[in-house]
């Protein structure tokens, strides 16, 4: 693929998948709706240039899109916003700790049965997504760090496998990342200050 042959499928699935991180980082309910179409779109296109685990990855993005939207719904305060959290360390190591069992399962998968590219980079990719979706569902802050880690280097692998698109895509995830993380922050401490105000 190449510049001049974009595969529609795959711009399109780019634009609401920047339209859901937009939403996300607003901490808007309706994220999760467009994130489910995105992930189905990507899905498709994935399959199409042969990244197996990425493919996998989108679906299991829209189940996850299912659970984020209920999860979201239910942590919402009652003035409709949502609650930033802040992760405990057990759970930060129990989440690192399934992303690599998740790698090498799906890596050694995936070598043995597809004809993937880049089986082991597409496999660590695929699961710390994953554990970034989590992330967010359950509202932690510290998902926006992940995905900042997960996009850069999901820049290399889409340019090498010359989905160009995506991998611009990847790159204004990077920068909606940080913006991400920043607002997030700032509403995590607004949210301490009332508390703290009593």
């Amino acid at each position: 693929m190449s510049w001049w042959t974009l595969s529609p499928l795959e711009c399109v699935s780019a634009l609401l998948s920047i339209g859901s991180v937009w939403l996300s980082m607003k901490r808007r309910l309706s994220a999760w709706p467009v994130t489910i179409l995105a992930s189905l779109l990507y899905g498709e296109f994935f399959r199409e240039i042969h990244l197996y685990s990425d493919m996998l990855l989108q679906v299991v993005f829209a189940v996850c899109g299912v659970y984020g939207w209920v999860k979201w719904q239910l942590g919402l305060q009652s003035e409709g916003t949502l609650v930033v959290r802040r992760m405990q360390p057990l759970f930060l190591s129990i989440s690192l700790a399934a992303g690599m069992a998740m790698t090498v399962a799906l890596a050694v998968g995936m070598q043995h049965w597809t004809n993937a590219a880049l089986p082991w980079l597409d496999a660590a990719l695929t699961a710390f997504s994953l554990v970034g979706t989590v992330w967010e569902a359950q509202q932690y802050m510290a998902n926006w760090t992940l995905w900042i880690a997960v996009d850069l280097t999901y820049i290399v692998e889409y340019a090498w496998k010359q989905a160009y698109v995506t991998a611009v895509l990847s790159a204004i995830f990077v920068v909606m990342a940080i913006f991400g993380l920043h607002d997030w922050r700032a509403a995590r401490a607004e949210q301490e200050d009332r508390v703290a105000a009593g």
